[in-house]
C-alpha cells in the first residue's frame, strides 16, 4: 500500500504527457488524501515530496474552484483545510541542509530582527507576536484594531479581517483588478484581453479564497483593511522603506510615522531563516507601557 501511495505521488511530480489520457486511479480527491497520510510519514523524503505536491494541488484547486455556497464547512473541509495549510509550511521548510546557505540566512534573519526592533524603539513601540501562520496578517490587524477602539475584544479575529477585505476587494473590484494577476497570465482562459489580469469570475474565487480558507494575505489585504476600518496602515520592516505606509483608498489626510492613530504592524521575511519563501510573519506593533506588557 504504502508503495502504491508513493508511485502516486512520484507520477504527479513527474512532468504531464499530455497525449496520454488521465488514469482513474489519480483521482484528485483519493490523491490528496493520500498525500496527506504522507504528510506524518518518518520518510523526511516522503513527507517533503507529499508536502510539496498537495500545497501545488491545493492552490490550483484553490483557484479551479468557483465559491462555496455556503461558508459554512464540514468537519471534513476543515481537517482538509489545516492540512493544506500544514502541507504550505512542510513544503516551505523540508529543504536539503545547507550549511553555508543557513549561515546566512541566520545572519540575514538577525539583522532583519535588529533592524525593526530599532525602529520600534525609536517610536516607543514593542511587538506583540502573532502565530505565524495564514492568518498572521489579519490577526495582527485585528489586535491594532481592538486598540484602537475600532473593534470590540470579541470581534478583534483574523476571521472579522478576512471577511472585512475579501468583501472591500469583491465591492471596489475596479481598484485592485490593476493588482491581482491572473493565476497563468495572460494565457489564462478568462484573462481580461492581453493584460493577464483576473477576470471579475477569477476575483470572485480569490475572495472567497480569501474569506474562507487560510490563504496568505499581502499587500491588497492591507490596503483592503485600511480602507474597510477607514485607518493608515503602517507595516515596520527591515527593508527599504523601513515604513511603508498604506493610506485608505480615497483619503485626503496624509499619515506619517509619528502618528498615533493607525495601525502597525511589523513584517518579518526571515524570523524562521527560511529565505526569500519563508512562513512570512507579522506581528503587532504595540505602545510600550510602564509594565512592559502588551496592552
Amino acid at each position: 500500500m504504502a508503495g502504491s501511495k508513493r508511485n502516486k505521488i512520484k507520477k504527479a511530480l513527474s512532468p504531464p504527457f499530455f497525449n496520454s489520457p488521465p488514469e482513474s486511479s489519480m483521482d484528485d480527491d483519493d490523491l490528496m488524501d493520500d498525500l496527506m497520510a504522507q504528510l506524518d510519514s518518518k520518510d523526511h523524503t516522503v513527507q517533503a515530496e507529499s508536502a510539496t505536491v498537495l500545497n501545488e494541488m491545493t492552490i490550483n484547486k484553490a483557484a479551479d474552484t468557483p465559491p462555496p455556497a455556503s461558508a459554512k464547512q464540514d468537519s471534513k473541509a476543515r481537517h482538509k483545510a489545516r492540512q493544506a495549510r500544514k502541507a504550505a509550511a512542510l513544503a516551505e521548510q523540508l529543504v536539503p541542509s545547507d550549511p553555508i546557505a543557513e549561515a546566512r540566512l541566520k545572519k540575514e534573519a538577525e539583522d532583519e530582527e535588529r533592524t525593526i526592533r530599532h525602529i520600534c524603539d525609536d517610536l516607543n513601540l514593542e511587538m506583540h507576536e502573532i502565530n505565524p501562520d495564514g492568518h498572521c496578517l489579519f490577526s495582527a490587524v485585528a489586535d491594532q484594531l481592538a486598540l484602537l477602539g475600532r473593534l470590540l475584544p470579541a470581534q478583534a479575529t483574523y476571521a472579522v479581517c478576512r471577511h472585512a477585505a475579501a468583501d472591500y476587494i469583491h465591492s471596489h473590484p475596479d481598484d485592485f483588478l490593476p493588482f491581482l494577476p491572473a493565476v497563468g497570465g495572460e494565457d489564462t482562459i478568462g484573462a481580461t484581453s492581453s493584460t493577464g489580469l483576473m477576470s471579475r469570475a477569477e476575483l470572485d474565487r480569490y475572495c472567497a479564497t480569501m474569506r474562507d480558507t487560510g490563504a496568505w494575505g499581502g499587500e491588497p489585504e492591507i490596503l483592503a483593511l485600511s480602507s474597510a476600518f477607514g485607518v493608515p496602515i503602517h507595516v515596520v520592516q527591515g527593508g527599504t522603506p523601513p515604513i511603508v505606509i498604506h493610506q485608505p483608498i480615497g483619503s485626503s489626510r496624509k499619515s506619517d510615522a509619528a502618528d498615533k492613530n493607525v495601525v502597525r504592524i511589523s513584517y518579518h521575511r526571515r524570523m524562521y531563516g527560511l529565505g526569500e519563501v519563508s512562513l512570512d510573519m507579522c506581528a503587532s506593533c504595540e505602545p510600550i507601557v510602564t509594565s512592559h506588557d502588551p496592552i
